[in-house]
C-alpha cells in the first residue's frame, strides 16, 4: 500500500503534468488537431442532415410531414408519395434479421470463447471475418440462386402447413419477400454481432469463471452466471450495430424483397424497404417532388438510425451500470 503522503501528493503531481502539457507547443498542436477531427464528424453529420432536409423540403411542404409518413400510396406519376410501406418493410426485414441472427451469433461467440478447441478457433474466426467482408451484391446473388428457391419449395410450404393459422405465414410461397430479405440480412449481420460479442466475452475476468466453477457450478452455469451478465452491455451494443447495418442495407435486399410498395402481414409477401426504393428510383427521378420524396426517405432512414443509436447509448449505459454494480 502506498504511504499516505504519496497518495496526498498524487493530485498535485497530476496537476503539474497537466500544466506542463498545456504549456508544451507540440501538445497544444496535437490537441487542436484531435479537436478539429472530432468537430469534423459533427460538421459532416450536420451537413448530411442539412442537404437532405433542403432537398426534401419542397415535397414535405407540399404534402405535409404527417401525410408523407402515414401515407400508403406511392405513385410518382401522380405525385402521390407515402413512405409508410417502405418504413414498414425496413422495420420488418430488420426485425426478422435480428431474431434469426442474435441467438446464432451469441452461441457462436460462446463456442469460440468458451468451448471450441484452440486449434479450431483461428479457422472459424477467419471464416467469420471473410463473411463480414463479402460485398452485399454477392449475398444478393447467393440469395437469388440458393435461398429463394429453397424458401419457395421447402421452408415456406412447411411454415404454411405448420403455422398457417397465423397471418404471418399465410399466402402463396413466392420465395421473394420479407422473409427472404430478412434471412439474407441475418446472414450479413451475423459476423458483425458474433465478432464484437466474442471480443467482449474475451474480456470477462478469468477469476469470475473460476470462482463460479469452484463453487460447484457446471460449465453452462458458469457461462450463465458469470460470462453473460458481465458481457451484457457489449452484447447489446453489438446487436444494435448489427441492426444499424440491417436498416441501411440496400443491394441484397433490393434483389430479394420483391419491390412491391404494399403493406402486408404475411412474411411470404413481397415488400419494399427505404434503401431499396431510393436505389431503384433515384436515377430515374425527375426534378421536383419525386427527387424531394426520395431525399425525404433518406432523411427518415437517417432519423431511424439516429434514434436507434441514441437508444443504444441509453441502454448500454443502463445495462452496463447494472452489470458493474452486480459485479461488485
Amino acid at each position: 500500500m502506498l504511504p499516505a503522503s504519496d497518495i496526498a501528493a498524487r493530485p498535485q503531481a497530476l496537476s503539474r503534468v497537466r500544466r506542463r502539457g498545456r504549456s508544451n507547443v507540440g501538445d497544444r498542436v496535437w490537441g487542436a488537431l484531435l479537436a478539429t477531427l472530432g468537430a469534423a464528424v459533427l460538421v459532416i453529420a450536420g451537413l448530411i442532415v442539412f442537404v437532405l432536409a433542403e432537398a426534401a423540403w419542397p415535397t414535405i411542404s407540399a404534402i405535409g410531414l404527417g401525410a408523407f409518413l402515414k401515407g400508403t400510396d406511392w405513385d410518382p406519376v401522380s405525385e402521390v408519395f407515402g413512405a409508410l410501406p417502405f418504413i414498414y418493410g425496413t422495420l420488418v426485414t430488420s426485425a426478422i434479421a435480428l431474431v434469426v441472427a442474435l441467438p446464432v451469433s451469441i452461441g457462436l461467440a460462446l463456442f469460440l470463447t468458451e468451448m471450441a478447441p484452440k486449434w479450431l478457433r483461428p479457422g472459424v474466426n477467419f471464416a467469420i471475418e471473410t463473411l463480414a467482408s463479402i460485398p452485399s451484391v454477392v449475398y444478393g446473388l447467393w440469395a437469388l440462386f440458393v435461398l429463394v428457391p429453397w424458401l419457395r419449395t421447402t421452408l415456406e410450404p412447411a411454415l404454411a402447413k405448420a403455422l398457417g393459422f397465423l397471418p404471418l405465414f399465410q399466402g402463396a410461397p413466392l420465395g421473394v419477400g420479407y422473409l427472404a430479405a430478412g434471412l439474407v440480412l441475418a446472414v450479413m449481420i451475423l459476423p458483425t454481432i458474433s465478432s464484437i460479442t466474442g471480443e467482449v466475452m474475451r474480456t470477462v475476468p478469468q477469476n469470475l469463471k473460476e470462482g463460479a466453477l469452484a463453487l460447484g457450478a457446471t460449465r453452462w452455469e458458469a457461462i450463465r452466471l458469470a460470462v453473460l451478465p458481465y458481457s451484457r452491455a457489449g452484447i447489446l451494443g453489438a446487436t444494435l450495430l448489427g441492426l444499424g447495418r440491417a436498416l441501411g442495407e440496400t443491394m441484397a435486399v433490393t434483389m430479394v424483397i420483391g419491390n412491391s410498395p404494399d403493406i402486408r402481414a404475411s412474411l411470404f409477401a413481397p415488400g419494399y424497404s427505404l434503401p431499396a426504393v431510393i436505389a431503384n428510383e433515384f436515377a430515374e427521378a425527375t426534378a421536383g417532388l419525386h427527387t424531394g420524396a426520395l431525399a425525404a426517405l433518406g432523411l427518415v432512414l437517417f432519423a431511424l438510425t439516429l434514434l436507434l443509436n441514441t437508444l443504444a447509448r441509453l441502454l448500454i449505459r443502463t445495462v452496463g451500470g447494472r452489470a458493474v454494480g452486480g459485479a461488485r
